[in-house]
């Protein structure tokens, strides 16, 4: 795994997680602002995964896409630990254990798990079998 590109597009995935559950709280849809947040980015998390992915295996990678999907879950979360709970949780009267206990926190992580895995197999995997 390459340590520096796996930050990288993991930052750059975070950074959008967090613009796509930011912006959704301007746009009145539902009652619940919260809930409609976190469907926004349960829905919005999907294309920037597979995005992320596709610019990680852009230059040739043995990695699977399960560890890289644990990878950039694990960076999201330390910068979710560090940034995101303290400037948009905390002062709204949350708590990280309130955030990392939430189900809808884990559930993305298994769509990052999900996403890389079936990016992996679709485009690496396959690949791989048609050219032996």
């Amino acid at each position: 795994m390459k340590l520096f590109r796996t930050i990288g597009i993991g930052i750059i995935i975070w950074i959008l997680g967090v613009s796509i559950y930011t912006i959704s709280f301007y746009i009145p849809i539902l009652e619940n602002s919260e809930l409609q947040a976190n469907i926004f980015l349960s829905l919005g998390i999907l294309p920037v995964v597979w995005f992320g992915t596709k610019l990680y295996y852009r230059k040739k990678s043995a990695t699977k896409g399960y560890w890289l999907g644990l990878a950039f879950f694990l960076i999201a979360s330390v910068m979710d630990a560090l940034i995101t709970v303290p400037l948009l949780i905390v002062p709204f009267g949350g708590t990280h254990y309130s955030f990392f206990t939430a189900i809808g926190f884990w559930f993305i992580g298994i769509e990052f798990m999900i996403m890389t895995t079936a990016y992996w197999y679709v485009k690496i995997y396959s690949q791989k079998k048609i050219t032996n």
